[in-house]
């Protein structure tokens, strides 16, 4: 029995990077050892167990073979005869396929090492196209390392082009799809995601509402100077689009429901928000309560961050159509004429209005929301009024 470290924890190292988790693969083991060992059973495909003290999860090696169209279509192989690179070989990217023994040794059959060198997402072998998922996987690791420099080795790319042509995309759940979608929003750099999306042709297949043009481009990449928040991004990448657009891919994907109200208020409210310098206290006021910010106060936060980046993705030129990449309007990302200053002002302006305790005892009902809002409309005239400050940006 061999226990080897695998996959993203010997990428990372190799790259200096933080390692947040560690995989093990077990080879030369069976099921009746590892339990006997205390190592607990959590696999339901596969053989996977949690170490007793450290609770990382360790496999046994295995081969899978595909039976099916789609992500689900394999069988698992699994026994104590099963070789380290078997299990390799089964990995989607060379930089994935490298293993570290407990003496220190690399065991790197795939040239994994070399891929990290010359920054190339490379399939292992041509059984690469038997999982639809790798698409999005490699279109995932794409926006996790394209700061460092890594691209899509070409003979990839065509086995993702090739993928899409013969229908695999198309047969992924929008479960995964989404989940996927998530996690490369929260990466350093997601329109590496989209622009490899774009590059094999799935993008049209899992998200045809969405085109990927500048100002897609330009709200994106002003979102990810703004924020870390993924439910950010996602609202800014389709602030552009009608409502019903918005409204078919949260459905669709199955998008959770924070993500999918701070998209439709952006597509709603944005361009309102980017005005409010224009707006009286009765409107000022009005939109507020559209965007509901007295109940709603953090996703309030994250609206006004998500409209920020979506109006630095407006066109620059009435005429520019072109999709392709482009620097944002501003340093930073963002345009420096939202007034997002204002409208915290304003919000915390709102909130802090009362009505006294006598006043209350004479009125009930709508009476009393009729008094808080005229109040509430008053200290936003006292506000617009403040000398050298009555018009903030941010």
């Amino acid at each position: 029995m061999q226990v080897y470290l695998v996959g993203g924890a010997v990428r990372d190292e190799l790259l200096g990077r933080a390692v947040s988790e560690r995989d093990w693969v077990v080879v030369g083991a069976t099921p009746e050892q590892m339990q006997r060992l205390g190592y607990r059973p959590v696999g339901r495909d596969f053989p996977v167990y949690l170490h007793p003290q450290t609770h990382e999860e360790y496999a046994l090696a295995r081969r899978e073979r595909k039976i099916g169209p789609g992500y689900r279509g394999f069988t698992t192989q699994f026994s104590p005869q099963v070789t380290l690179e078997e299990d390799l070989q089964r990995r989607d990217l060379t930089i994935n396929a490298i293993a570290r023994a407990a003496d220190g040794r690399l065991i790197d059959p795939f040239g994994g090492r070399l891929d990290l060198e010359h920054r190339l997402l490379r399939h292992v072998s041509p059984a690469f196209v038997e999982d639809p998922v790798r698409i999005l996987r490699v279109a995932r690791f794409a926006a996790r390392f394209a700061e460092l420099g890594f691209s899509v080795a070409p003979e990839t790319l065509a086995l993702m082009r090739q993928m899409v042509a013969n229908g695999e995309a198309q047969a992924l759940v929008p479960e995964r799809v989404w989940r996927e979608l998530e996690r490369a929003l929260a990466e350093p750099r997601p329109a590496a995601c989209f622009d490899t999306l774009q590059a094999c042709g799935a993008l049209a297949v899992l998200l045809p509402e969405l085109p990927w043009r500048q100002r897609e481009q330009r709200a994106l990449q002003a979102a990810v100077s703004l924020s870390a928040e993924p439910t950010v991004r996602f609202a800014a990448l389709l602030a552009a689009l009608p409502t019903s657009a918005v409204d078919a891919l949260a459905e669709r994907l199955r998008v959770p429901n924070e993500f999918c109200e701070l998209a439709r208020l952006t597509v709603r409210l944005g361009a309102r928000l980017a005005r409010a310098a224009e707006l009286d206290a009765a409107a000022l006021l009005e939109l507020l309560e559209a965007a509901d910010a007295l109940r709603r106060r953090e996703r309030f936060r994250r609206l006004l961050t998500a409209a920020e980046a979506a109006q630095a993705g407006d066109p620059l030129d009435p005429a520019e159509s072109v999709p392709a990449a482009a620097p944002a309007r501003a340093a930073g990302g963002a345009s420096s004429g939202f007034p997002a200053q204002l409208l915290s002002a304003a919000l915390a302006a709102a909130a802090a209005v009362t009505l006294p305790a006598d006043q209350l005892k004479l009125l009930s009902g709508p009476a009393i929301a009729a008094q808080l809002r005229a109040a509430r409309e008053r200290q936003l005239e006292l506000l617009l009024r403040e000398p050298g400050g009555s018009r903030p940006g941010r």
